[in-house]
């Protein structure tokens, strides 16, 4: 079986941090802040409210579960609409607003 690309991952840890900016957040969206922060051309995943405020904040470029699946939407790769059912399903939390902005957003561009 041949496989287009190489794909390698690297397990890395944070680096500890006493910035009183980060206490408010739990370890994983510190970590993954901090991390981030130390890399270029980076597209952080994070979910979290506060995370994504305080990533954004610190001039780091984020997105979210739901803006992934966006993107997968207009590249055509998933159906959204069945997939924000299935993801809502779930222990997921999304803003009815926000949910059928996206579904109407998806038809539209499916028009």
């Amino acid at each position: 079986m041949g496989d287009e690309t190489s794909r390698v991952v690297e397990v890395r840890s944070a680096q500890f941090s006493n910035d009183p900016t980060l206490s408010l957040l739990d370890e994983g969206e510190r970590c993954a802040i901090l991390l981030a922060q130390s890399e270029t051309d980076v597209l952080l995943l994070i979910d979290e409210a506060a995370g994504r405020l305080e990533a954004s904040r610190r001039g780091i470029p984020n997105t979210g579960t739901v803006g992934v699946l966006r993107a997968a939407s207009i590249a055509r790769l998933v159906d959204l609409p069945s997939t924000l059912a299935r993801l809502v399903a779930t222990n997921f939390r999304i803003s009815k607003p926000l949910l059928a902005e996206l579904i109407a957003e998806d038809a539209a561009r499916k028009a």
